[in-house]
């Protein structure tokens, strides 16, 4: 007996010695990801805009644009331009207009003194008088109606087509663009294969890297069964944990980007991702439409940075020793 307790000391003191001379080290360590794009030909970067739609308590194209932006200035090596966001929506409604005839006409009435649009320049209008000289003869006079205008205001059509579009819409509501869903999308997405469009823009700004595309923020609500967790205490007091299943009508939002990389120097596509994000609130949980925005932008944009730049990983690892 005495030998076997000799032993079984020995044997726990020689275990104490070996975990007492272990260490342990964590290191830290970064993995990097390489970029689904190839930048070096860019030394600038410019998010002009998107065409934007859903919800209309949040100006999806306005915030996307700061939003990527402020990622850019601080992750990215491509110097960003700052620049007005350009107004997408109008631009691809007035091509998409003579192609498609998609685009709603405006009402025959239009406001006092404004301009009714058409896709010919507005025919000056010739009263005829007859002259009280007793010739009988008649003499025509031009009339200063509200059609016509002078010839100075012509050369603004075509280089103020965006500012006539938002002129029009703030006439007139039933003219201003609702992009509901994808659908509504389809007609408008021509103008990312302008090629003269984009090349004209990127030579403004000196070639840069162009980004741009389509986003939709749409509120949406699910019905269903959705399991949660309980909490309950037994009879001796004990708290009780247990999943439960609800049937749950919930609301919130659904976020579909599609961002579009253009080459500045071209005015072609190099390279296009899309995404899709839901999140839902249960019926007790008031969410604001905008912290909705930015709680599924913030999902998507380590994504979009990994298409730019390098993204590193960070972790660490446990070493024996």
């Amino acid at each position: 007996m005495t030998a076997r307790t000799a032993a079984a000391l020995s044997s726990a003191a020689l275990v104490v010695v070996v975990s007492g001379c272990t260490s342990f080290y964590e290191i830290p360590i970064e993995t990097p990801i390489q970029p689904k794009m190839d930048v070096t030909p860019f030394q600038r970067v410019f998010v002009a805009g998107f065409i934007a739609g859903g919800s209309e308590d949040v100006d999806a194209n306005l915030e996307t644009v700061r939003l990527l932006r402020s990622q850019l200035r601080t992750k990215s090596p491509l110097r960003v331009i700052e620049a007005d966001v350009v107004p997408l929506v109008e631009l691809a409604r007035e091509q998409a207009a003579p192609d498609t005839g998609t685009v709603p006409p405006l009402p025959p009435q239009t406001p006092a003194g404004g301009e009714q649009a058409a896709p010919s320049p507005t025919p000056t209008t010739i009263t005829t008088t007859t002259s009280t000289d007793g010739t009988g003869a008649a003499t025509g006079q031009q009339s200063p109606g509200a059609g016509d205008h002078p010839p100075a205001a012509a050369p603004d059509r075509p280089q103020g087509a965006a500012g006539a579009n938002q002129a029009k819409a703030a006439a007139d509501p039933q003219h201003t663009v609702r992009i509901k869903d994808e659908k509504d999308l389809e007609p408008l997405e021509g103008i990312f294969a302008n090629v003269d469009y984009w090349k004209k823009l990127g030579e403004e700004y000196q070639n840069p890297l162009i980004v741009t595309g389509t986003v939709l923020f749409t509120p949406h609500a699910r019905s269903g069964f959705v399991q949660r967790e309980q909490e309950y205490y037994d009879s001796f007091g004990r708290r009780r944990v247990v999943p439960v299943r609800t049937y749950m009508e919930r609301k919130g939002f659904i976020l579909r980007p599609k961002f579009i990389f253009i080459d500045g120097r071209t005015g072609t596509t190099i390279y296009s991702e899309s995404f899709r994000e839901e999140v839902l609130y249960s019926p007790q949980q008031s969410t604001p439409a905008l912290s909705s925005y930015f709680e599924l932008m913030d999902r998507l944009i380590p994504s979009f940075l990994s298409t730019l730049s390098t993204q590193r990983i960070k972790g660490s690892r446990i070493l024996l020793k």
